[in-house]
């Protein structure tokens, strides 16, 4: 069984190595990069997903996937139209009805930063400003009843911006759980790796398959 990791925007793969190594499973674990997953194509949410979902339908079995962010858009996304290739979905500090006015102020700052800001993201400022463009109008909420698979929802405590979707979620989906990281924010694969490969261990301890 494989577990891929999906970063989120402004991160890189190397972001989930702490997490990884304080998890100690046997399990093969793979993390994607989603800049090198469009090279040399337009930076779209659309391209970007469609690039997604051929590197998880690669894989003869069902996955375990994990995605924070932007990572978590595209895991959630990827389970909604292949269910059957979901064996568990653990979606940190992911909404499923995108908040188009943050994005949108978000992106006018985005466009006062210099480029080297973006460098070590994957993305040019260019790109980066496109790709959130182009995901303002994602809304999931009516697929989401097509989810069977076991959902973790994850939120950093200091993460007001989205958790109450990740809550929400709970409600909405009927096989999914909420856990709430103290006295993290955002991007909880880098601000406690420990507290959330803790978390991913007792979840993946009951959810996956061998």
């Amino acid at each position: 069984m494989n577990q891929i990791y999906v970063h989120g925007l402004g991160q890189t793969p190397d972001s989930w190595a702490k997490t990884i190594s304080h998890m100690q499973t046997d399990v093969h674990s793979v993390c994607l990069d989603l800049p090198e997953l469009i090279r040399g194509k337009q930076a779209t949410y659309q391209n970007l997903y469609a690039a997604f979902s051929d590197a998880c339908n690669k894989y003869d079995k069902s996955v375990n996937l994990c995605g924070l962010s932007l990572g978590g858009v595209l895991a959630l996304n990827y389970a909604i139209d292949y269910p059957k290739k979901v064996n568990s979905l653990v979606l940190i500090a992911t909404p499923y009805k995108m908040p188009r006015h943050l994005l949108q102020f978000q992106n006018m700052l985005f466009r006062f930063m210099p480029n080297s800001m973006f460098q070590q993201t994957g993305f040019c400022k260019r790109e980066f400003l496109q790709l959130c463009k182009t995901m303002m109008h994602l809304d999931f909420s009516d697929s989401l009843p097509q989810i069977s698979c076991p959902v973790l929802a994850i939120c950093g405590e200091k993460d007001t911006a989205n958790k109450k979707a990740s809550v929400n979620l709970t409600n909405i989906l009927a096989n999914a759980e909420f856990s709430e990281l103290k006295g993290v924010g955002h991007e909880v694969n880098t601000e406690a790796p420990e507290q959330l490969a803790a978390v991913l261990c007792r979840f993946y301890e009951i959810h996956t398959q061998r």
